[in-house]
C-alpha cells in the first residue's frame, strides 16, 4: 500500500526545512499543503521555496494557478491525490507539508468535497453585501445554516465564508460532507515550539521577507493588474503592502500588522492541528528530536 507522510504546525516553525531534509534520508518529493503557495508570482509573502530548494527535490502544488484564478479546495484535493500517485509510482514517498488545515485534512481524511458550480449572481450580491460592511452579519448567517461549516472557516476569511453559503443556498440540497478513507497509509508529524520562540520566528521572517523584497513584490503585481481585492491578495503580507502602497498606513505600521495577523494564524492553526491529537506525532523543536523522528518515519515506511 502507498504511504504518506505528513508534516504540519503553525507558521515559521520548519516544516519546510524538515521536508526537504526528510526528502534526502528518504528519497522523497514534496507535496505543497499551503493555499497561498498555488499562486504563481507571489513567491516573497508566501515563503515559497526557493529556486535551489526546488531544484534540490521535486516540488508540487505550488504554482498552479495566477492570482486572479480561482482554485477550489476540491481542486487541491484531486491534483493532492494525482501527485501522491505518480510519486508513488516513482518510487518515492510523498511529504505532504504545510499548514492550511482545510488542505491538509481534506487529503488525509479523504473529504467528499460538494460539488457546487459558483453561482455568480449570488456571489456577486454576497460580495457587494461583505463590501458594504456585512461581513460580520454573513458569518452569522452561515453559522446559522450551517454551524459545522462555520465552525471550520475563519471569520474574517470572507472568501472562504461567500463559497459556503452559495453551497448552502444552492437549489439541489447537498449531502452533508463525508470522509472515505483514501487509498493509502498516512503518519502525520506535528512540529511546536514555546509560543514566545514562534512569535520571535515569525517575526524574523516577516524582517526577512522586507529585506528580499516584499514591497517591490506586491508593488510589481499591482501593476501587473493583479489588484489588492482578489482572494490571492487578500493574504497575509500582501494586504498589508498593498494598503501601504496606497498611502493607507506607513511602512512601520504594515509590518507590525503582519507580524500580528501571523501571530493570530499560528493561533488559529493549532485549532487545526491540535496538542490534544493523537494521530499526530509531537516534536518540539527546541529539542534535539531528529534522531527519534527519523526511526518513527523510518519504522512506519518499513525502511
Amino acid at each position: 500500500m502507498q504511504r504518506v507522510v505528513s508534516i504540519v504546525g503553525p507558521t515559521a516553525v520548519g516544516k519546510s526545512a524538515l521536508a526537504l531534509k526528510l526528502t534526502g534520508d528518504f528519497k522523497g518529493e514534496i507535496i505543497s499543503a499551503d493555499s497561498r503557495q498555488i499562486y504563481k508570482m507571489l513567491d516573497i509573502g508566501t515563503a515559497k521555496p526557493t529556486v535551489a530548494e526546488q531544484k534540490l527535490t521535486p516540488h508540487h502544488l505550488i504554482d498552479v494557478v495566477v492570482p486572479d484564478q480561482d482554485f477550489s479546495l476540491a481542486q487541491y484535493q484531486q491534483q493532492a491525490y494525482q501527485a501522491i500517485d505518480a510519486i508513488s509510482a516513482r518510487g518515492k514517498i510523498p511529504i505532504l507539508a504545510g499548514g492550511s488545515g482545510l488542505y491538509v485534512w481534506a487529503v488525509l481524511e479523504g473529504w467528499q468535497i460538494p460539488k457546487v458550480a459558483p453561482d455568480s449572481t449570488l456571489r456577486h450580491e454576497l460580495e457587494a453585501r461583505a463590501a458594504g460592511g456585512e461581513a460580520a452579519q454573513l458569518f452569522a448567517e452561515l453559522q446559522q445554516l450551517d454551524a459545522e461549516a462555520a465552525a471550520r472557516i475563519d471569520s474574517r476569511n470572507v472568501r472562504r465564508v461567500i463559497r459556503a453559503l452559495e453551497i448552502k443556498h444552492h437549489p439541489e440540497k447537498v449531502a452533508a460532507p463525508s470522509k472515505v478513507l483514501p487509498p493509502f497509509e498516512s503518519m502525520t508529524i506535528g512540529l511546536t515550539c514555546p509560543r514566545e520562540l514562534l512569535y520571535e520566528r515569525i517575526d524574523q521572517r516577516v524582517e526577512a521577507m522586507m529585506k528580499q523584497g516584499l514591497v517591490d513584490e506586491v508593488k510589481g503585481l499591482i501593476e501587473t493588474g493583479y489588484v489588492a481585492e482578489l482572494p490571492s491578495m487578500s493574504g497575509i503580507g500582501y494586504r498589508q503592502i498593498a494598503a501601504y502602497l496606497s498611502g493607507s498606513i506607513s511602512l512601520a505600521d504594515a509590518i507590525q500588522q503582519i507580524k500580528y495577523e501571523s501571530h493570530r494564524l499560528a493561533r488559529q492553526q493549532y485549532n487545526w492541528f491540535s496538542l490534544k491529537n493523537d494521530t499526530i506525532h509531537w516534536f518540539d523543536i527546541t529539542d534535539n528530536f531528529y534522531d527519534d523522528l527519523h526511526r518513527l518515519v523510518s519504522n512506519f515506511l518499513e525502511v
